[in-house]
């Protein structure tokens, strides 16, 4: 239920958003009411739709990331493990000259951890039961500056740019298509957009957002290259080797992250063929060679 208000709210504030920007900028109709369709309204459109859907879940990420996992803020260390937690965030913020983030642990029995906000100094960084009473506090530490690189490389924002950006020209280059299709093979002659516009339409960002998808998915691999590397520079490749090593020897335990958080954890669902070109992690044998070749991408 909590992840469907999510979902309803999340697209409310776009909406809302989108349709107050639109207003502002006074963007009328996408057609021209000749069959033909106005390109720079259509452009100006899809942006804003594109945009506002990427930068509404950047700024609402640390509200929904709570929500969705059920993470609990660390605002009075209650044990031992807690304070050694919040100390080492606060250590290995100040090394990669970031701002204090919120600490928290949500409840998974498999390994995990994330960052997310849309700031480098008012971020969160949290960690799963599961991984604080499996693994060592050397490779919890790691698996922190892996987490903390993330913040301090930016890697929410540029996804969410690089995310804004193939929505626009998906839903731009979609209704070009519908349209065409539309005129040429259903033969509509009249002022608006027919049947055949729709169907070419939704159709076409289907296809459109898989091939999309496939350019995000790549960039998400890349900066958890970046982050592996920020991690060995702020704890040591060697600790960093192993936490990889310990998630590979517990991959068998599901994830257990709401998809819309999947991108921002360390560890990320595996798949093979043409559904590897859909991952949001690289396996994390590449992730440990690049460690140990000093390739970091």
């Amino acid at each position: 239920m909590m992840r469907i208000l999510l979902f309803l709210a999340t697209n409310l504030a776009i909406v809302l958003v989108a349709s107050v920007t639109l207003s502002l900028l006074g963007v009328g109709s996408i057609h021209d009411g000749q069959g033909g369709m106005n390109l720079t309204s259509l452009l100006i459109f899809c942006a804003v739709i594109g945009f506002a859907g990427s930068f509404v879940s950047l700024f609402l990420s640390k509200w929904m990331a709570k929500r969705g996992t059920g993470t609990r803020i660390i605002t009075q260390p209650q044990t031992r493990q807690e304070q050694w937690l919040v100390d080492t965030v606060a250590e290995l913020a100040q090394a990669a000259n970031i701002g204090m983030p919120e600490v928290g642990i949500f409840p998974s029995r498999a390994s995990n951890a994330f960052a997310t906000g849309w700031n480098k100094n008012a971020s969160l960084v949290a960690v799963s039961e599961g991984m604080l009473q499996r693994f060592s506090p050397n490779e919890i530490r790691a698996v922190m500056a892996h987490e903390i690189g993330h913040v301090a490389n930016g890697d929410m924002v540029t996804l969410t740019l690089i995310q804004g950006v193939v929505n626009t020209f998906v839903m731009f280059f979609a209704r070009i298509i519908g349209n065409f299709v539309d005129r040429a093979v259903f033969k509509n002659e009249g002022s608006g957009p027919g049947i055949g516009y729709f169907i070419a339409t939704i159709a076409a960002e289907l296809i459109l957002g898989i091939l999309a998808s496939i350019i995000v998915m790549w960039f998400s691999r890349q900066r958890e290259f970046r982050a592996d590397a920020a991690a060995a520079q702020l704890s040591g490749s060697g600790n960093m080797i192993a936490a990889l090593e310990r998630l590979r020897a517990e991959q068998g335990i599901p994830v257990e992250m709401p998809g819309e958080m999947t991108a921002f954890g360390i560890n990320g669902n595996l798949k093979n063929g043409l559904a590897g070109l859909l991952m949001t992690h690289p396996p994390l044998e590449q992730r440990i060679a690049a460690l140990r070749a000093g390739n970091y991408r």
